[in-house]
């Protein structure tokens, strides 16, 4: 019997800071382009899912209209770095395989998911970087372009303000003031994450993740977050649950916080739930990490801790309405 099938997923943690001058329908209007975003990525995911399409499939379709909004921070919209280019990554994982495959440092390939999901198809290298991804993705005949597709007047002028603050800043997300007609002042001390991520549980019972993101605004020219590291910014296992990640990559690379949530549900026997606020509190937070996640149980239950201001997330249950939020 085919089980319900479930859908989540993420446009970054910490990414909006609650207007101080505005009021609450002011605030309710800045959100909705980033509420109808959600939900566009959320319906291509739920197209596969209702179809009988698999997880790794929903995923991908899910993260890939991310990346091509430019209100996320990834793909088309990435942030600059630090050499004022744009360097992309991916990574996807198979719960019902155990397969992975990821892309680090692109900069031609227009969909870096995509990439990823291809090398996880091969299954021989599971993570390709810089010019041998770009390579390896355009003799797979995936869609490339030249860099400055990735490019918008709203992440050139949030770079060019964070390098007028001080020399070797770094900001970690878009500035969401940055991408409004009427910016919202945010505090430069304000943390903002910009990943994208998704987690389905397909009608055969099968998990999967994908995450994929354009890293920090002014990175160090060869940076790599936790995006594409199996077990750190993605992780999907039949056995437990798939987690995708948004924060500071490098504390959930430390804490290896993906494969945490899975050790503490296959060996403590927690619930999804649990695990993703024990990881959050017990893992990431003791070494000052700062984001949240999406993690779906191969029960079906949904968990989206997150420890920052707000994390843009949607989610859609099989019979259920489609739901977003930005804030608690």
């Amino acid at each position: 019997m085919d089980r319900p099938y479930v859908l989540a997923l993420h446009g970054g943690a910490g990414t909006i800071a609650r207007p101080l001058s505005r009021d609450a329908r002011d605030a309710r209007q800045a959100e909705l382009p980033y509420h109808a975003g959600l939900r566009a990525a959320l319906s291509s995911g739920q197209a596969v899912l209702a179809r009988g399409g698999s997880a790794l499939d929903a995923v991908v379709a899910a993260v890939s209209a991310l990346e091509d909004n430019p209100l996320f921070n990834a793909g088309h919209g990435a942030v600059f770095d630090a050499d004022a280019r744009h360097t992309l990554d991916a990574g996807v994982m198979d719960g019902s395989t155990l397969a992975a495959g990821a892309v680090a440092g692109t900069r031609r390939v227009r969909n870096p998911v995509l990439a990823a999901r291809e090398l996880l198809r091969d299954g021989g290298s599971v993570l390709l970087g810089a010019e041998g991804a770009d390579r390896y993705a355009e003799a797979r005949g995936l869609a490339m372009v030249e860099p400055g597709y990735f490019s918008t007047p709203q992440r050139l002028a949030q770079w060019r303000r964070l390098r007028a603050q001080a020399a070797g800043a770094t900001a970690l997300d878009h500035d969401a003031a940055a991408l409004a007609d009427d910016p919202v002042p945010l505090s430069p001390e304000a943390p903002r994450f910009g990943t994208v991520g998704a987690v389905a549980l397909d009608r055969q019972g099968h998990l999967a993740a994908a995450t994929s993101t354009g890293g920090m605004t002014n990175k160090a020219p060869g940076r790599i977050g936790d995006t594409p590291i199996v077990g750190a910014g993605v992780y999907a296992n039949d056995a437990s649950c798939a987690v995708s990640c948004t924060g500071s990559g490098e504390h959930f690379i430390r804490a290896c916080l993906a494969h945490d949530i899975h050790a503490r549900m296959r060996y403590l026997g927690q619930a999804v739930g649990a695990a993703a606020q024990g990881a959050m509190l017990q893992s990431l937070e003791p070494l000052g990490g700062r984001g949240g996640l999406v993690a779906l149980g191969a029960d079906g239950s949904l968990a989206m801790p997150f420890n920052s201001q707000g994390m843009y997330r949607a989610w859609v249950r099989e019979g259920v309405p489609q739901a977003t939020a930005v804030f608690e």
